[in-house]
């Protein structure tokens, strides 16, 4: 029985590289020839691999999230909130100014036909699930006291994911990695303390 012929090229590293693409120039600014030549790929193999352009910006999300942007699901097994947070800026800082600029969310949300409501729509999802996650940890925090019992986390989360959105924004505007850190570290200054019943810190 005849098989189909094996790929000769690597599907991964050239995810990374379409990745890459979209990074830089965000979803609408991307042609499909912008990635087939990065990609060093024809469109029919491109379809083959990976499906059309929607596709592969979805698969390069997931590649994004668990490569480059790891921190953000390494952050939530810190042992406090304020840990979580200081990984969560420290790395979108990191993320932001060593790789093409800014962070793939914003960079790929940079669409304005409503053609691409459907891309919109994932990459909005997508925030709001790590939005939840964090509130999540949260609320975590604050019944084990490392939060004050009247905190918001639903509030705190949204703060948190919008300075690091910010931080992103801002890097890709060309923001020193130093002027960064100040930000994150004002952020981190004003977090809330924790209760008087937390158990110290070792």
């Amino acid at each position: 029985m005849a098989t189909g012929r094996p790929r000769e090229f690597d599907v991964d590293e050239r995810l990374d590289r379409a990745m890459d693409v979209f990074w830089r120039q965000g979803y609408e600014g991307t042609a499909l020839s912008d990635l087939t030549g990065a990609m060093g790929i024809g469109r029919p193999s491109l379809y083959a691999a990976y499906g059309n352009k929607e596709a592969l910006f979805r698969k390069a999300l997931d590649r994004y999230v668990h490569g480059p942007a790891s921190h953000v699901l390494t952050a939530q097994t810190e042992p406090t909130a304020r840990a979580v947070v200081e990984a969560l800026l420290r790395g979108a800082i990191r993320v932001a100014t060593e790789g093409p600029g800014g962070c793939l969310f914003v960079q790929g949300a940079l669409v304005t036909g409503d053609q691409n409501e459907p891309v919109r729509a994932e990459i909005a999802a997508r925030r709001r699930a790590s939005e939840a996650a964090l509130a999540e940890r949260f609320e975590r925090a604050r019944a084990e006291g490392d939060l004050p019992p009247d905190a918001d986390c639903a509030a705190l989360a949204h703060y948190v994911w919008s300075v690091s959105y910010g931080l992103s924004v801002q890097a890709a505007g060309g923001t020193s990695r130093e002027d960064l850190e100040r930000v994150a570290d004002l952020t981190l200054a004003a977090w809330p303390p924790p209760s008087r019943r937390a158990a110290p810190q070792r």
